[in-house]
C-alpha cells in the first residue's frame, strides 16, 4: 500500500467561515454588546461554535472600525481649591531658541512594592531633554535641590552666562 501514514491520522479541519460571514457576525455581535472589545467578542463567537483566533477578530474589528474606546477613570491629583498665593506663568507664549533658556521642573512619585519613591526632574525647555533629577523617600524641599544641583552641575551654566552677556 502506498498510502502516506499521516493521511491515516489526518482529521479534517472543520468548515471554515468566510471573511464576509465572520465580520457580520462580528458586526451583530458588536451592535448588541457595543462595549465589547475584541477580547470578548472572540468569546462570544467560539460560544457560537465559531473557532477564530482573537488576532483575526481584532483585524477584522480595526478594518470594520468596530473596536471599541478603552474607559479610563479620571483622577484629580491637583488641588486649586487652597488658600495659597497663585504665581503667574512668567514664561506663557515664550518659545525657548536655544537649551537653557527654560527649565521645567516636576515632581512625581513612583510605586514600588511596599511604599512610593519621588522624583523631582528638571526638563530643558528647548531640548525637552531632562536636564538634572533626583530621587528620594519623602517629599522634601532637599529632593528639589539636589535635583536643581544635579542639573547645574550636568550643564555648564557659568559658562553660558558669560556668552550670553557678550
Amino acid at each position: 500500500m502506498k498510502t502516506p501514514r499521516s493521511s491515516f491520522y489526518y482529521k479534517p479541519q472543520a468548515d471554515r467561515v468566510s471573511e464576509t460571514d465572520l465580520a457580520d457576525k462580528i458586526n451583530a455581535i458588536a451592535l448588541e454588546f457595543p462595549f465589547y472589545g475584541y477580547r470578548r467578542i472572540t468569546a462570544a463567537l467560539r460560544a457560537q461554535d465559531i473557532i477564530v483566533n482573537h488576532k483575526k477578530v481584532y483585524r477584522i474589528m480595526k478594518s470594520e472600525n468596530i473596536l471599541c474606546q478603552i474607559r479610563r477613570s479620571f483622577k484629580k491629583t491637583t488641588n486649586t481649591n487652597h488658600s495659597f498665593v497663585k504665581y503667574p506663568n512668567l514664561i506663557k507664549g515664550l518659545m525657548p531658541l536655544r537649551v537653557n533658556e527654560i527649565w521645567h521642573a516636576d515632581i512625581t512619585y513612583i510605586r514600588l512594592a511596599a511604599s512610593f519613591a519621588y522624583l523631582a526632574a528638571l526638563i530643558d525647555g528647548y531640548s525637552r531633554k531632562v536636564v538634572g533629577y533626583a530621587l528620594g523617600r519623602t517629599l522634601s524641599a532637599e529632593l528639589t535641590i539636589q535635583a536643581l544641583l544635579d542639573a547645574l552641575s550636568n550643564r555648564n551654566i557659568t559658562r553660558s552666562l558669560s556668552e550670553n552677556t557678550n
